[in-house]
């Protein structure tokens, strides 16, 4: 489906979606960021919420059942020109070896309809885990549930796994997922530690190890462009590194 197509029903939906939508969703969405996921979770881990399930969907993109998605979009749209636009959009499949093959599961990565796809379906969770009270933030398919124990946190990832398997089709990578604390715990390219006025958050060591192997690659001198252009390449991956990670009392 061309992507001006894709943009024009993003901007019919969005508007529709958005009131049913969690408050505690901030993949892709209006005046929501990867920052105010972070806020948020770091509130949380402040408030004493210090045992985490960190759930890890497999291949999230390449298993959403498309009828069940199908459904979740009408119950929030009603309008069938749209849900036939989306309905070809799912259906478009697969290019393997050449050949293009329709599939019934997943939903075309890259797009810009996607994300959006993507909230509707995993909104259905978001429901679920606020009506059981739970203390979580999801941004596009990474969420993590705070909670207070560990006995609670090993109770809600067997329960809330099998939610998502057997009420949304989808599947849980379980040696991925995990129960962890802080000072493990890697979210959105985020580390965490604890000063004397509570939980900070910081670029995690992985995500330094890979800008700094970024930094090295465009650094070379092998690389065949000229320094004007390198200069450029290097200015923009440093403002973008800084804006990224510009939460404050953010210790590097």
């Amino acid at each position: 489906m061309d992507r001006m197509i894709q943009q024009a029903i993003v901007q019919v939906m969005s508007p529709i979606c958005e009131p049913h939508f969690s408050d505690t969703s901030y993949g892709f969405r209006p005046n929501r960021s990867c920052e105010k996921a972070i806020m948020k979770l770091l509130e949380y881990l402040n408030d004493g919420y210090e045992w985490i399930v960190d759930i890890d969907l497999e291949k999230f993109f390449d298993t959403v059942p498309q009828d069940r998605l199908m459904s979740l979009v009408h119950n929030i749209i009603e309008d069938g020109d749209t849900e036939s636009l989306i309905r070809k959009y799912l259906h478009s499949g697969v290019i393997i070896n050449g050949q293009r093959y329709k599939t019934l599961v997943g939903t075309p990565q890259g797009g810009n309809l996607s994300p959006l796809l993507s909230n509707i379906m995993l909104n259905e969770l978001d429901k679920e885990l606020e009506k059981r009270g739970l203390r979580f933030v999801r941004y596009a398919d990474d969420c993590v549930i705070t909670v207070v124990s560990e006995a609670a946190a090993k109770r809600m990832m067997y329960s809330v796994s099998r939610f998502i398997e057997k009420r949304l089709g989808l599947k849980v990578n379980m040696t991925k997922t995990k129960i962890t604390r802080p000072r493990e715990l890697k979210y959105l390219g985020f580390g965490f530690w604890k000063s004397s006025d509570g939980w900070k958050s910081r670029p995690h060591q992985d995500s330094v190890r890979r800008f700094k192997l970024k930094l090295k690659k465009l650094t070379q001198r092998k690389w065949s462009i000229d320094l004007t252009r390198r200069i450029e390449q290097l200015n923009l991956s440093i403002r973008g590194w800084i804006n990224y990670f510009s939460l404050g009392n953010m210790k590097v």
